[in-house]
This record gives C-alpha cells, sequence and structure tokens, in this order.
C-alpha cells in the first residue's frame, strides 16, 4: 500500500451538511479527491445507502460502497467529516461524525473493525465531534493504527 489509509488530508472539520445525499457525496469526494476511488464509486456509496443504513448510532455514520463497486477502488482509504450541527440520516437519525471508507480486497474488513473499536466509546466520539484540529480528531485512531 503506497497511500495512508487515513491522512490529516482525508478530514474535514466543522462542516455544514443539508441533507445525507450531500454527507455521502462529500465523504466520497475525498476519497475521489486522494485518489483512492474512481468518480463512480460515490454512486455505488448513494446505492448502499438505499440497500441499507450506513447509520450505526452515536452520531456515526459509515457510508461505503456495495459489493459491485471494489473495481472502482484504487488503494484502501478513509474520509472523515466531523458536522458539530449534525445531518438527518433519516428518522430523527443525526450524524455529526461521517466515516467514508473503500477498502481494497478485504481490507475493509479490517478497517470496520478499527473504526468499531475507537466507535465503541462514546467519549472517542465526542471528542472527534468537539476536535479543533483534523490531528486532533486523527488522535482518537492512533490506538488502532
Amino acid at each position: 500500500m503506497s497511500k495512508e489509509v487515513l491522512q490529516k488530508e482525508n478530514v474535514k472539520l466543522k462542516e455544514t451538511i443539508a441533507t445525507k445525499e450531500e454527507a455521502i457525496k462529500k465523504t466520497g469526494n475525498i476519497l475521489v479527491e486522494q485518489g483512492y476511488v474512481d468518480s463512480s464509486y460515490i454512486d455505488s456509496m448513494l446505492e448502499r445507502e438505499k440497500i441499507t443504513s450506513t447509520y450505526m448510532g452515536n452520531f456515526v455514520a459509515i457510508p461505503h460502497g456495495t459489493e459491485d463497486s471494489k473495481a472502482l477502488i484504487q488503494e484502501s482509504g478513509i474520509s472523515i467529516i466531523q458536522v458539530p450541527d449534525g445531518v438527518d440520516f433519516g428518522d430523527g437519525r443525526i450524524v455529526k461524525i461521517l466515516i467514508g471508507i473503500a477498502g481494497k480486497g478485504d481490507e475493509h474488513l479490517e478497517i470496520l473493525s478499527k473504526i468499531a473499536i475507537v466507535c465503541s466509546e462514546e467519549e472517542n466520539i465526542q471528542k472527534m465531534i468537539d476536535a479543533g484540529s483534523a490531528e486532533e480528531l486523527l488522535d482518537q485512531f492512533s490506538e488502532v493504527n
């Protein structure tokens, strides 16, 4: 793997997002801009959301593509968007931390596992919501890298 899965450039802070669709597109755009995925991966992320919600609880959603989109992934990567005011993912489920993932091969399972460890602690999520810098937010993942 020639690129870090999660780097400072993959993090956006203090974003204001109006809709779930916009949230997914922004999350995917980071992955595209940083060279992890082809632009059509975003369509796959939107399709995944139609199949089943990527809302995980505790103000976190993990948008990602469908199984069929594996060929669109150049390298495994994670994008994170902090939305302090939240975005409604439907049924009043508010998301303040969006974690977009693209896992090459079976790497998505390892990535999801690491994210699950971090997000299992409400304290870690709150620190991400309150983070004032990308480094501060990324510190939550330093234990599992």
